[in-house]
């Protein structure tokens, strides 16, 4: 009789621990639906991020350096990824939220992929042309060397090209100047990687990517830069419209607008913080940390290059040059546009819209 009663009572204590504990999670996932967002021991909400080593990749960890995520109350963790991995993970839900190109974004809604654009943390297309030092000798370029003239140079060379984008923007470029991007000889490689290999053993005269891998090509003697924003002015924010996008799924969006808004909210802190102090030693170590092995000057010349928006929210207008931007290029599968279903400004906090 009285083990039975010992038995009753542990069981009643098992089914009322288990309904603690599972009270417990349901407040540590908060309004997360099960998807993300349990809380640390600090209360902080976890978020996992996907990023990359791009230039453009840098306010979500200027936001991180300078504790703007943990004072709107998240704990972010960075996953690693490209143009290549970075949806595939936003889709799995291996990430909550991902740093996007507008081609990748883009890419995404043609293929019906439920992604909503939530901020604009960067404008600009922070591109470059790098020739290397035996062709810019053997052609008589220079720094000083205008685009117009460099692109005459380029008529009769081989480039390398690692992704259908960028070769379509080089042709672009090429087009504009007058030269025929057809009588160039263009070796497909797999990585800007492999583009800066196979320049420095001469298999390829240039190759285009983003920064900060041409500037570091020209500081370490290897080439010269040619070509970029500063003197491209269809490259230009004023021109290009924006350049890369915090983007999340929609179902976690209507699970999630709470931890979406203080997401948003510290990245616009970060890329604000940027715009003011783009000359600031403080915000040089913070690049250097978080794109290690870049020298100084080249990280201090490629921050000039991208528009530092005071204002994540997006507009009608911009928007417009984006897509005419991207849409010029002829890489994606069908002419695309946007709607109110694929980007909003209910995120950003306010007083923060366009």
């Amino acid at each position: 009789m009285r083990q039975h009663h010992t038995r009753r009572g542990l069981r009643t204590l098992a089914v009322t621990a288990a309904l603690v504990l599972s009270a417990g999670v349901a407040a540590a996932c908060g309004e997360s639906g099960g998807q993300a967002g349990q809380s640390t021991a600090s209360g902080l909400i976890q978020v996992m991020v996907g990023s990359g080593d791009n230039i453009m990749d840098l306010p979500m960890k200027v936001a991180e350096a300078k504790g703007y995520f943990s004072k709107h109350g998240l704990q972010v963790t960075f996953v690693s990824t490209n143009a290549s991995t970075g949806p595939a993970a936003l889709e799995s839900g291996s990430v909550h939220f991902l740093n996007s190109s507008p081609t990748g974004f883009l890419s995404a809604l043609a293929k019906n992929v439920p992604q909503v654009a939530i901020a604009a943390d960067g404008l600009g297309n922070p591109i470059a042309i790098v020739v290397s030092k035996k062709f810019a000798d053997a052609n008589k370029i220079t720094a000083e060397t205008t685009p117009e003239e460099a692109a005459k140079a380029l008529a009769t060379s081989t480039a390398g090209a690692s992704s259908a984008n960028t070769k379509a923007q080089a042709s672009q470029f090429l087009k504009a100047r007058g030269v025929d991007p057809t009588k160039v000889k263009w070796v497909q490689l797999p990585s800007p990687a492999a583009n800066k290999a196979s320049l420095n053993s001469g298999q390829i005269d240039w190759f285009m990517t983003g920064q900060p891998t041409p500037l570091s090509i020209e500081h370490a003697g290897e080439g010269i830069v040619v070509a970029d924003p500063l003197r491209v002015p269809e490259w230009s924010p004023e021109r290009a419209g924006y350049g890369e996008f915090v983007v999340a799924r929609k179902d976690y969006l209507d699970k999630n607008p709470e931890t979406a808004k203080k997401f948003v909210a510290a990245v616009q802190e970060a890329t604000a913080y940027m715009n003011a102090h783009v000359d600031d030693q403080e915000l040089l170590d913070i690049a250097a940390k978080a794109m290690e092995g870049t020298p100084a000057p080249v990280l201090k010349a490629a921050l000039k290059q991208v528009g530092w928006p005071t204002s994540v929210a997006m507009n009608d207008a911009e928007w417009k040059k984006t897509l005419d931007f991207i849409n010029g290029l002829g890489v994606l599968p069908k002419t695309m546009s946007v709607t109110a279903d694929n980007w909003s400004n209910a995120y950003v906090p306010s007083g923060g819209g366009s």
